[in-house]
């Protein structure tokens, strides 16, 4: 890869998915339902505890993106890779200004609890700074 490329300018892989998504909450459960399509092409069955595991995290990073991660008229994109039983999920958006971290909700709280969904489910996560905002990555080990 050049210098000048981005990850988005390499040709995909099979088991690579790239896609951008409205800022929305259509946007959110679009990116969550066809990577479970996704999921399903590459052999983890619809109905299994991966392709949830998975959906979910695609799930709470789009939704963080949608909620504190957009500008008004900018899309976030959505990286999801697959090497060997390892599942890597990226959400760019376009708030470098906001770095997430896991909160500490009071029980009657509504919202605040996504990261620490995504930490309990993945293997890893983190933050990465890129040209126009931030990554928010995590990684699952599939059970098969």
């Amino acid at each position: 890869m050049r210098a000048t490329d981005t990850p988005y300018d390499r040709p995909l892989r099979p088991s690579e998915f790239v896609m951008s998504f409205s800022s929305t909450r259509h946007g959110a459960r679009l990116a969550r339902l066809l990577v479970a399509e996704r999921m399903n092409a590459w052999g983890v069955s619809y109905d299994s505890e991966d392709s949830s595991a998975v959906a979910l995290l695609v799930a709470e990073l789009a939704a963080n993106a949608v909620v504190h991660g957009h500008h008004r008229g900018w899309d976030f994109r959505l990286r999801v890779t697959r090497r060997q039983h390892v599942v890597r999920v990226e959400v760019t958006d376009t708030r470098a200004d906001r770095r997430p971290a896991p909160a500490s909700p009071r029980p009657s709280d509504t919202s605040g609890r996504g990261l620490l969904i995504v930490s309990a489910i993945a293997s890893r996560w983190g933050v990465a700074e890129c040209a126009r905002g931030k990554t928010v990555w995590c990684e699952y080990v599939l059970s098969h």
